[in-house]
């Protein structure tokens, strides 16, 4: 889809009817050629092509942006690298509750930052370099209502003096794929580049910048607060808060839907803190959230819930007692034994096991080929967990804790 292509779907009677038919066809048939076919007995080629891209994308949406995805545009990049709403909501709250006015949104892309934003209240500047990408995000924009407080921008951010922008605050989430999609885990291969991100906060001080969460803390400057955001227990990225807009915490770890969240209130921790209590495996384990070993809290998490780990290169926790905490996954154990797998098989046999959902953690051992191996044929199931301790492979078998134990 080119820019003139969407212009037309956008702008147009014709183009509009494009798309509404594209969307219904979609509806009822997957068949991509007797689609087209049909759409081309009312639209040209180009306009057909551009609506059922669009129909499709906007299908594809709904994972990202719930119901507003069935007004929304997209480009397929745009859509790929584009922020999940609550992830950018609970982002966007922030800026909101730290009485900011107006914020520039760098490098936009289709607008889901700035639609979050915007949906907060506050009036957002959404500067993006592409040409088309500018135009989806003006069109979001107005699609949802909010062209009165959303002013789309296109410009190269890195040309920009940002001081002059008159903005209150800036967001920053820079490209981290490649021309052909890959995934760029070096920040200085960002686009911007990390050498442009780490001079914003000097030009506009309240600043948020989004980054990879594999981010290495090295690279975090000591002015910044991290913020690492799982979403129902996927980790989606790291943010670095600046200015008015970080906290008296170092790091934190925010969990979604919940939006609970566990920090590390000092930026100097005592180095002996590092290491929660080691201990055997209980009767009950605990595998915090990725959120929480990303921002590197399992320490203060152990602490939290009175757990204790059950080898020092490994986030398991464990503890006789069971405890509830929204930042774990929580299992009663059943068994401990040293990894073989004919006493494996032999001990899931004899527990009439049918079912397994294996678990890695320090194993290098392939859970779909030793699911293979065990041949089981109970009717019961089962978590394997295989993991290590004091580097001797193991196997744990454990059922999940359920809700409210």
């Amino acid at each position: 889809m080119d820019h003139e292509s969407f212009a037309a779907l956008t702008s147009t009677d014709t183009g509009r009817r494009a798309l509404v038919a594209a969307q219904t066809a979609l509806a009822g048939s997957d068949d991509l050629l007797e689609l087209t076919d049909r759409l081309r007995r009312s639209f040209t080629a180009e306009l057909t092509a551009a609506a059922l891209t669009q129909a499709m994308l906007r299908r594809r949406a709904m994972a990202k942006f719930g119901s507003i995805g069935q007004q929304m545009y997209f480009t397929p990049a745009g859509l790929e690298q584009s922020t999940r709403s609550p992830v950018a909501e609970l982002r966007a709250q922030r800026y909101a509750e730290g009485g900011i006015g107006r914020v520039a949104d760098l490098g936009c892309g289709i607008g889901g930052d700035m639609i979050a934003l915007a949906r907060a209240g506050l009036s957002v500047l959404a500067i993006e370099r592409d040409p088309l990408t500018a135009a989806v995000a003006a069109a979001n924009a107005a699609a949802l209502g909010l062209a009165d407080r959303v002013e789309v921008r296109r410009a190269d951010v890195t040309t920009l003096d940002l001081s002059q922008l008159e903005v209150d605050a800036v967001f920053c989430d820079p490209s981290r794929r490649t021309g052909r999609g890959q995934r760029i885990f070096d920040p200085e291969g960002y686009q911007p580049p990390w050498i442009f991100l780490r001079k914003l906060p000097a030009q506009v001080p309240a600043t948020g910048i989004k980054v990879a969460p594999g981010i290495p803390h090295r690279l975090i400057p000591a002015a910044a607060e991290a913020e690492w955001v799982s979403d129902n227990g996927e980790v989606k990225e790291a943010v670095l808060w600046f200015g008015s807009l970080r906290s008296s915490a170092a790091r934190r770890a925010t969990v979604l839907p919940t939006g609970a969240t566990l920090i590390e209130p000092t930026a100097a921790a005592d180095a002996t803190a590092d290491v929660p209590p080691i201990g055997p495996v209980a009767g009950y384990l605990y595998e915090p959230d990725g959120a929480v070993i990303r921002a590197h809290l399992v320490t203060q998490l152990a602490t939290e819930i009175g757990a204790h780990l059950i080898d020092p290169r490994l986030a398991y926790l464990s503890s006789d007692t069971p405890v509830q905490s929204q930042f774990v996954s929580g299992y009663r154990v059943r068994e401990v034994l040293p990894f073989q797998l004919k006493r494996l098989r032999a001990a899931l046999r004899e527990r009439d096991i049918g079912t397994v959902t294996i678990k890695t953690r320090g194993s290098a051992l392939d859970p779909d080929r030793l699911r293979r191996q065990l041949r089981l044929t109970g009717i019961g199931s089962t978590i394997v967990i295989l993991t290590r301790i004091d580097g001797r492979p193991i196997v744990i078998l454990a059922d999940p804790m359920p809700a409210g134990t």
